[in-house]
């Protein structure tokens, strides 16, 4: 069963995560989904692309019993892992048209990391946005970092951070974050109809904006991506993500 897949609704492109079962936990499909909508965004009739969730919850992060069996792996091997997840990250800010994300109930870990790779966040009142990686003995990846400190100011930060406190939708709105807070349901609405409206206008001069901002980042968001993955690389295996992750997936409190 495909996990992820991209629907073309004329002037833009809707990707959808499909692993409703996890909690829209990062999977390959969706790895590959996006990669696809951005490819297919070259054709001048896409203005948009919106990235969405088939079930209540926008996409949990990475599926930590994934992340147990990647502790076997060589550190290549599990650079190579972070590797296929920042690629999708350059993916979605390297993308010729502008990417909205539409979260519901919420986004942690690493996909958190990826509704802020995006241009503009739809949320539904209520959804959580967290840093989630410190419960499990993890470190954030994804470019997360990086943006926490663009977007929020340090002390919020660090408080996602290190104490993986989860920070309303609502406050993120105040916050300049968000761009839209809507009912519950309505976040997949919302998102469309500010891609019909940004299909309105000019396409050249959107893209030329999205990389004058981007740029204004581009280096140290690219160094936060190494160091993000060397660190993810050496925590993974390390005894603390060995007993995080146990305790999550044996429903006990970590014993670090």
């Amino acid at each position: 069963m495909n996990l992820a897949w991209v629907e073309d609704q004329g002037d833009r492109l809707v990707v959808v995560n499909g692993n409703s079962a996890k909690r829209g936990a990062l999977t390959p499909d969706l790895y590959d989904a996006i990669q696809q909508a951005v490819d297919q965004a070259q054709d001048v009739r896409i203005r948009a692309i919106v990235l969405t969730s088939e079930g209540p919850f926008f996409c949990a992060g990475g599926d930590l019993n994934v992340l147990i069996e990647r502790r076997k792996l060589s550190e290549d091997e599990r650079r190579a892992r972070v590797e296929l997840l920042h690629d999708v990250i350059r993916a979605v800010r390297g993308s010729p048209v502008p990417v909205i994300a539409a979260v519901e109930g919420g986004a942690a870990g690493a996909g958190l990391s990826l509704a802020l790779a995006c241009d503009l966040i739809v949320a539904a009142k209520g959804a959580n946005f967290t840093a989630a990686y410190v419960k499990a003995g993890l470190v954030p990846d994804g470019g997360l970092t990086s943006a926490l400190a663009r977007m929020l100011p340090r002390p919020l930060a660090t408080e996602m951070c290190l104490l993986a406190r989860p920070v309303e939708a609502a406050r993120m709105t105040t916050l300049g974050v968000v761009a839209e807070l809507v009912e519950p349901g309505e976040t997949l609405t919302v998102a469309q109809e500010l891609a019909d409206s940004l299909a309105r206008g000019p396409r050249e001069a959107q893209g030329v904006i999205r990389a004058l901002v981007g740029h204004a980042y581009e280096q140290f968001e690219a160094a936060q991506l190494d160091a993000e993955r060397d660190a993810m690389v050496r925590a993974v295996a390390g005894n603390e993500a060995g007993e995080g992750i146990s305790a999550f997936l044996e429903k006990r409190k970590p014993s670090f």
